[in-house]
């Protein structure tokens, strides 16, 4: 049984029969889900039928090789439960199809391969936004083992989490290779290798010519992946086990031995539609259907396995209908599981918050002699100095946090020699070296994507996106992939990580929308997403150290938004005050997550509520209603945009009993709607409000610019009309 199955073949009789038997368990699960589904049981229908030789990855491959799997590749998750004992993947996936409580992985969230022993990160995509995160755990995976010397003190834990020789599993379907997503994360990796930089990546093409009901061209994906600098290729045949044992055995030998990226391209057959509810003859005559059906990859192995005397005729069909019982038990069981049943238990994954350990983190300090080290003194130590302003604070708070975590690596466009466009990063790569201060490739997915791959890789990635507008290119490795990674694992993964992003309008209509982007909706609307947005530079240090302690802590996505405008402001209400210079905080100090910064907090008569450049702005209106009327404001700068400090606001709205919300954001989907929804909703008498907000434009180029955004003229005449 163990010998080669034929001279020269790398598939054992073994081998052929065990993987024979994963792929009539997959054929089961996907015929369960169907009857289950049929009598309302089940939720989740898209199956593996016709991609079973998928099951041969998962042999080849080890149990820690860190996979992301596409939704047929239920072949691959089955085989490789074998190497894991005591799992019965049967009652698993089938738990998974019933939205039980008590699925392993998701916990009912959603039907995902995933499994924590198997190192299977559970997804959803469909739309290969996979693919990046990926790549950035191949990458990552190298450089957790550079740099786990440094880091092997303060680690908790294996560093990197997997083995040194591992490689990364990825795995999607023909029709996936045209969405710009999976473009870009192919042309990361062959642009790594390129450089000779390490990404042992294996990306498994499962070809079934067709995606949905939209055909892929004969030979395109040949085409357009056989020869793409960087990227090895390989062909293999999913309908027949000996000769894809022999492809994958190649391509997961390349992939490991050269720490370099690999496309499989398996040919497959799509089998039972898309999905149970497709009516596949509305795009598929029947003849094609018959011709499709004819090539089911389980009749094909059933002939091997008896063409080379491993199983009778009669074996094959007791085998089969052994798992047909055998499933069908699992099924009766899993279906009177409990499911979920409020929102709390829905939601209990997806935001988990220890604040007594987050705040204790966040005023943590660095080791006294490493600050002076990297500082280049103590006199030089950044308390020490006379107050700076926003961007000089943010620099220095990066710098302190690099010494405090020797795992936090910074990247992005431009961040390394040049220091970033605003500079906020000089300095971090001549101290830090290449190995944890690095410029990425300019495509903002690939960025997005390395910083989860790099979480997945046990460091703390603080990812910068140059400007809020090229943000919206890679929106989805925020909202689909990083922040439903605890969702859909039960928190059992997790990508921790500060997104920095230079934010904002107000550069004097310099460079126009792409430079001056004041939208933050698509940002507000992504669940568990915390974001940040100071508006002076001891609170951006404070916060920076506060978000450094949730991804740290708690395994929290958060975006820091850094408002451009005030990067290089000095004064406040006249030049040369040096009214928005500040000191910078002792590396103890941490603001709390929610808390506002509260200015003049006996002032009763107006409560002005707003952040980032709002705040500037709300003050110099503040100090001429005082100068010119005689009122007392109260201006209060949020700094914490998502969760929003609701009752907060409500007890500040409810002192004064008029409110003005200064939103620099659009008048539709902007911030200041949460805000009049927590006031309405969180008071108990009526408050007068008013808002001063930006409108429902793009922000255009030159002075036009200030014609469409919240002035201080407009903030004294709203809360004049308000009094």
């Amino acid at each position: 049984m163990d010998a080669p199955i034929t001279p020269g073949a790398t598939c054992s009789g073994r081998d052929l029969v065990e993987l024979f038997e994963s792929q009539m368990i997959t054929r089961h699960l996907d015929l369960i889900a169907r009857w289950l589904r049929a009598r309302n049981a089940a939720f989740y229908t898209i199956g593996s039928a016709g991609h079973e030789g998928n099951a041969v990855v998962g042999r080849i491959t080890r149990h820690t090789d860190p996979a992301f799997l596409h939704y047929r590749s239920g072949g691959f998750f089955v085989e490789r439960s074998r190497k894991v004992p005591g799992m019965d993947v049967i009652y698993d996936v089938i738990l998974s199809q019933a939205a039980s409580a008590e699925d392993p992985i998701a916990g009912g969230r959603h039907k995902v391969w995933g499994s924590v022993p198997m190192w299977i990160l559970p997804q959803t995509s469909t739309i290969a936004s996979h693919l990046p995160k990926a790549v950035g755990t191949a990458i990552g995976l190298t450089r957790a083992r550079h740099l786990r010397g440094s880091i092997v003190a303060a680690a908790e834990g294996r560093m990197p989490p997997v083995p040194d020789d591992s490689i990364v599993v990825c795995s999607f379907g023909d029709a996936s290779t045209n969405h710009s997503t999976a473009q870009g994360a192919l042309n990361a990796a062959g642009w790594a290798a390129f450089q000779k930089l390490p990404c042992p990546v294996l990306f498994v093409c499962e070809d079934n010519g067709i995606g949905i009901s939209v055909r892929t061209p004969p030979g395109w994906v040949e085409a357009n992946l056989r020869a793409r600098p960087g990227l090895h290729y390989f062909q293999t045949d999913g309908l027949d086990l000996i000769e894809c044992h022999r492809g994958v055995t190649e391509a997961v030998g390349y992939c490991r031995a050269h720490r370099a990226p690999v496309f499989l391209h398996m040919r497959t057959v799509r089998m039972l539609g898309h999905a149970g509810t497709d009516f596949e003859p509305a795009y598929h005559t029947m003849e094609e259907i018959a011709a499709a059906e004819a090539k089911d990859p389980l009749l094909a192995s059933a002939r091997l396995v008896m063409q080379h005397g491993l199983m009778s005729p009669e074996q094959v069909l007791e085998e089969y209908e052994a798992i047909r019982e055998r499933t069908q038990k699992a099924a009766e069981k899993a279906v009177t599981r409990p499911r979920l049943s409020s929102a709390g238990e829905v939601m209990a994954p997806l935001a988990p918050y220890r604040a007594e350990k987050v705040n204790a983190e966040a005023r943590r300090a660095a080791d006294h002699a490493q600050r002076v080290d990297v500082f280049g003194g103590a006199a030089k130590l950044p308390e020490k100095l006379e107050p700076r302003h926003l961007a000089v604070q943010i620099n220095a708070a990066l710098h302190d946090l690099m010494a405090k975590y020797p795992e936090m690596c910074v990247f992005g466009e431009d961040v390394a020699q040049k220091g970033g466009v605003y500079y906020c990063t000089a300095g971090l790569w001549k101290k830090f070296k290449a190995a944890r201060c690095f410029n990425t490739l300019l495509d903002e997915q690939t960025i997005l994507g390395l910083a989860q791959g790099f979480a997945n890789m046990g460091l703390l990635p603080f990812p910068e996106i140059q400007y809020l507008a090229y943000y919206h290119n890679a929106c989805d490795q925020i909202r689909g992939e990083a922040c439903s990674l605890q969702f859909f694992s039960k928190d059992q993964y997790r990508n921790p990580m500060v997104m920095r992003i230079a934010s904002l309008a107000y550069q004097k209509g310099f460079g126009g929308h792409f430079h001056n982007d004041n939208s933050i909706t698509a940002l507000r609307d992504i669940p568990s997403l915390i974001i940040a947005c100071p508006s002076r530079g001891d609170d951006a240090a404070m916060m920076l150290r506060t978000c450094a302690a949730l991804a740290k802590v708690d395994g929290r996505v958060v975006a820091f938004l850094e408002p451009i405008a005030l990067y290089m402001t000095k004064d406040l209400h006249e030049e040369g005050d040096g009214g928005w210079l500040f000191s910078y905080p002792p590396p103890d100090e941490a603001i709390p997550l929610g808390e506002p910064r509260v200015y003049f907090p006996k002032a009763g008569d107006l409560v002005i509520i707003t952040f980032g450049n709002g705040v500037h702005m709300s003050l110099r209106a503040a100090k001429r209603l005082k100068d010119e009327h005689g009122v007392d404001v109260r201006i209060v700068d949020l700094r914490w945009l998502a969760p929003l400090n609701v009752d907060s606001i409500a007890e500040h709205a409810a002192a004064s009993g008029r409110v003005l919300v200064v939103d620099e954001g659009r008048r539709s989907g902007g911030i200041s709607e949460a805000i009049f929804t927590a006031i309405i909703e969180g008071c108990e008498r009526p408050v007068k409000m008013k808002r001063v907000v930006g409108e429902d434009t793009y922000i255009p180029l030159g002075p036009a610019a200030d014609t469409v955004l919240p002035s201080v003229d407009r903030i004294v005449e709203a809360a004049r009309s308000i009094l």
